[in-house]
């Protein structure tokens, strides 16, 4: 999967470096625009990615939150695990809110394919599916993303991964049995005799 990123007015090229998420144009984030960057960190607010144009190694800071995924600690620190810094990845934007960027994020694999952070959290179990605020409900991007992300959490919940892990039976009645009323009163029957 390649991702270009295009510039659609001569008057932003190539070699334009956005220092904050309110300097992207509208129409980038309309558009869907893909960036290429750098991470910087991963915080509680979210992936801290410094931008890297096409042709210009000059780097800037911005906060990019996983659109359409509401992360668990063990999936921020998986992301911490996984995106380390100075590593290259490339963001889909879909929306921005004050100085954040809303966007789905992808890792390179290495060779030609990639794949994206937000589906990965969401197929290992380490976070749910969220509303995608910023986009109208009733848009095509807006079902395109839903349908992508719930499909990976579902697979995630069939495969009992993560926050859908469930006990094994054994464990789950011999809970139920130490939890009963009758073993407790006859543990302490048996503990008096």
């Amino acid at each position: 999967m390649h991702f270009h990123i295009f510039y659609p007015n001569e008057s932003l090229n190539a070699l334009t470096k956005f220092q904050a998420a309110s300097e992207i144009p509208a129409r980038f984030i309309e558009r869907n625009v893909s960036l290429r960057g750098k991470v910087h960190s991963v915080t509680e607010r979210g992936v801290e990615v410094e931008h890297v144009p096409i042709h210009v190694p000059v780097l800037s800071p911005l906060l990019s939150k996983h659109k359409g995924v509401e992360l668990t600690p063990e999936g921020r620190v998986w992301l911490q695990k996984n995106l380390a810094p100075a590593q290259t990845v490339w963001l889909k934007l879909i929306s921005r809110e004050d100085d954040t960027l809303h966007c789905l994020v992808s890792q390179s694999t290495g060779s030609v394919w990639s794949y994206c952070m937000n589906e990965e959290v969401l197929r290992l179990g380490l976070a749910r599916t969220a509303p995608v605020v910023g986009v109208l409900p009733d848009s095509r991007l807006y079902w395109r993303l839903q349908k992508r992300l719930h499909r990976a959490e579902v697979k995630a919940e069939r495969k009992g991964r993560g926050l859908w892990k469930e006990d094994s039976l054994w464990d789950r009645a011999s809970k139920a049995v130490w939890e009963s009323v009758l073993f407790r009163l006859m543990m302490r029957i048996f503990k008096r005799t």
